[in-house]
């Protein structure tokens, strides 16, 4: 590895590697040597040329390289990767017990030191992204070891994110080894069953991040008339529903998903009587129930990512403002509101002080009562905050 290509840092710029940040930006780099081709491994090198990283080379991205390891006797290769594969699903047997669930992250990127590499298991099935230029490089002995470590003999591949595109990839999904199921997939989650769309479902087929969320909304609306927005295939419904509500209205602007949902509930036998689907713009519909002068005693926001990056914070925050607002609106007295960012660009922080705003503006008070992120599952090293991107609050309206 010592002809490896170099990356030369600008004077000052090794502080982020020095406490273990493992992206290097490209206006960081003073120099590079050799002629590394995108996905190779580099030497990473400070303006004094100690050792700080090696990391691989992504030239289509403004984050130029990613950081495979900050131990210069870590080569990476099969060997390495093995490794974190392993120490990565020794975490989730550690923190999810069996009989929680069978759907479960199992490799969460540069949390776990593989960074762009994200793989899902549902049942039988494994879901893979490959989202880095270094991920792509070796897809081959990353997929093989995956498959080795995890038993599962069915792997999709469901690399379609606007990160893959940023890293100078076309999309890539669909079944990459195996056989295809001869029948819905399906998976058990806290003695809940779901149907799940891993080749065309969002994600990779269902928000395992939001996993014991669920199940604390099912706890909190026992007795409650329960209004869920951005329901998806109805997560939190089914939760809600199974924890004793009197009712559920679950809004969605997607037609397909609704009538997943809709078997997800016969699935489970619950009485449809007790769920009401409404196939609308969110936006649009909590403005139409306020005019309606419905009311409900427990909220659940949990909308897609409106903020990527935080360039795009000032335009989320707005949408985040109006839901929460109208949300707000249609609450009751000592109601509840489950609010949700998956907004890796908006900060707890200033998703909390949105939430005060949209407050202020509905003429409420309200009392904060919990705080959420995303299962265990989905872990965060405390040098890469950007994978906190996950958070939740719950308001009770005073």
């Amino acid at each position: 590895m010592s002809a490896a290509p170099q990356l030369t840092l600008k004077p000052g710029r090794e502080r982020s590697l020095l406490r273990r940040h493992p992206w290097i930006f490209s206006g960081a780099i003073a120099e590079v040597r050799g002629a590394p081709h995108s996905g190779d491994t580099v030497d990473v090198r400070g303006d004094d040329g100690r050792f700080l990283a090696w990391a691989a080379y992504s030239p289509a991205s403004q984050i130029r390289a990613r950081v495979w390891s900050f131990d210069e006797t870590e080569i990476p290769g099969p060997d390495l990767f093995g490794k974190r594969i392993e120490a990565a699903f020794a975490l989730r047997r550690a923190v999810i017990p069996p009989e929680t669930t069978n759907a479960l992250r199992l490799v969460h990127g540069e949390s776990d030191g593989l960074p762009g590499l994200v793989a899902d298991r549902y049942a039988d099935t494994l879901v893979v992204q490959l989202l880095s230029a270094g991920c792509e490089r070796w897809r081959e002995a990353l997929i093989g070891i995956l498959r080795e470590h995890s038993g599962c003999t069915r792997i999709h591949e469901r690399s379609d994110t606007e990160g893959r595109e940023l890293e100078g990839f076309p999309a890539s999904t669909g079944l990459i080894a195996g056989t295809a199921a001869d029948g819905p997939l399906r998976i058990v989650e806290h003695g809940i069953e779901y149907e799940v769309d891993v080749a065309a479902g969002q994600k990779t087929g269902l928000y395992l991040d939001q996993r014991d969320n669920r199940a604390r909304a099912g706890e909190l609306a026992h007795g409650r008339e329960v209004l869920n927005c951005f329901s998806y295939t109805g997560g939190f419904t089914l939760s809600a529903l199974a924890g004793g509500a009197r009712s559920v209205l679950s809004i969605d602007s997607s037609a397909p998903a609704l009538e997943l949902a809709k078997r997800n509930l016969a699935l489970n036998g619950v009485e449809a009587g007790r769920a009401e689907w409404l196939e609308a713009d969110v936006f649009g519909a909590l403005r139409k129930l306020r005019a309606e002068g419905r009311q409900f005693d427990f909220v659940v926001l949990d909308p897609p990512k409106f903020a990527p990056t935080p360039k795009d914070a000032e335009r989320a925050a707005r949408g985040y403002k109006d839901i929460n607002l109208n949300a707000l609106k249609v609450l009751r007295r000592g109601g509840l509101l489950a609010t949700f960012s998956c907004s890796g660009g908006v900060s707890p922080e200033l998703f909390q002080k949105i939430l005060a705003g949209a407050a202020a503006d509905a003429g409420v008070s309200l009392l904060l009562r919990e705080r959420y992120r995303a299962a265990p599952d989905h872990p965060v090293r405390i040098e890469f905050p950007e994978g906190e991107y996950l958070k939740g609050l719950l308001l009770e309206r005073l």
